[in-house]
């Protein structure tokens, strides 16, 4: 019987360099050179016999040998990412870097805070953030952990979401907003006003409120759309509309005497703060230690309004 002489390690990168969707971008993921990954792959498809990705300066594309020898390189690279998981998890100290996704709106909550409360207690973890609008690749882009906000997350065989906390949410505006246009006393009456709405994918989110079993939904026929919650607080403290906040957000500027709950009957949907991983069997330490940290920070304004 004839037995091939495959190298695990070809078969790994043959999936991640397939995973990033082109050479650069897996060099870029795993450090090795172009060069290194096209000379590696070349070995490989030597040893199998066949082509694997057809390749030119501008473009790639998976064979349907390929696609039949990618499933076990996944595999394999799965098999790997647990076993160096288990290492992890047996370490006393995390460490190592992790890598860890937030969207812009995420300035909402206190991730300064959890940042310092992280680096103090595990100095050896470097630690990377990215604040992007786009949604990320886990497994592609070899991100550790992305935290998400959202009433519910779309299954996902591949991934895990773990639940952070629920914000409550309510509509709030600067006092001088309200004495100059007056505050609503109805849902309807909001339609008369500037609403500082959220884009999600470039469409602006109507609000949604509820009170004992009476629901309304809408936006002002004026509004001030943007994909940043951050700014859209910025506006309202300016005294330029009523804004959708969670409670924890708007509770510094309610103590300061900034912004003003609007309609304190009416309340907005929740919205669940996740941390989602790769499924892989064992998280690393690090991985662990930041979801811990960052539940504890938001501990405290679980239950809190405004």
């Amino acid at each position: 019987m004839t037995t091939l002489a495959l190298h695990a390690d070809d078969l790994i990168l043959f999936a991640r360099i397939v995973d990033a969707g082109s050479f650069k971008r897996a060099s870029e993921l795993t450090g090795f050179p172009k060069a290194t990954l096209s000379r590696r792959v070349s070995r490989l498809e030597s040893a199998l016999g066949e082509r694997l990705i057809q390749r030119s300066t501008r473009y790639m594309a998976v064979t349907d040998f390929g696609e039949r020898m990618l499933e076990h390189a996944r595999r394999l690279s799965e098999e790997s990412e647990a076993a160096a998981a288990l290492a992890l998890n047996r370490q006393a100290e995390p460490q190592g870097t992790l890598r860890v996704s937030l969207p812009p709106e995420f300035l909402e909550l206190p991730v300064v805070d959890v940042v310092s409360r992280f680096v103090q207690r595990y100095p050896d973890v470097r630690l990377e953030l990215d604040l992007s609008t786009r949604r990320v690749d886990l497994v592609a882009e070899r991100f550790d952990v992305a935290v998400r906000a959202a009433a519910h997350l779309p299954d996902d065989g591949t991934l895990v979401a773990r639940r952070i906390t629920t914000q409550q949410s309510g509509l709030y505006a600067s006092g001088d907003y309200l004495r100059r246009q007056g505050a609503p006393a109805t849902p309807a009456a909001l339609l008369d006003h500037v609403g500082l709405a959220l884009t999600v994918r470039g469409e602006p989110q109507p609000w949604r409120l509820s009170c004992n079993g009476e629901h309304w939904e809408g936006l002002p026929r004026r509004t001030l759309a943007a994909n940043s919650l951050g700014l859209q607080q910025e506006l309202a403290l300016r005294g330029l509309g009523i804004v959708e906040l969670g409670h924890r957000f708007a509770r510094g500027a309610i103590e300061r005497g900034e912004l003003l709950r609007v309609l304190p009957d009416w309340h907005a949907p929740p919205v669940t703060i996740w941390c989602v991983t790769a499924g892989r069997r064992l998280l690393p330490k690090r991985s662990e230690a930041f979801i811990e940290v960052l539940r504890a920070a938001l501990a405290d304004g679980e239950s809190g309004a405004a």
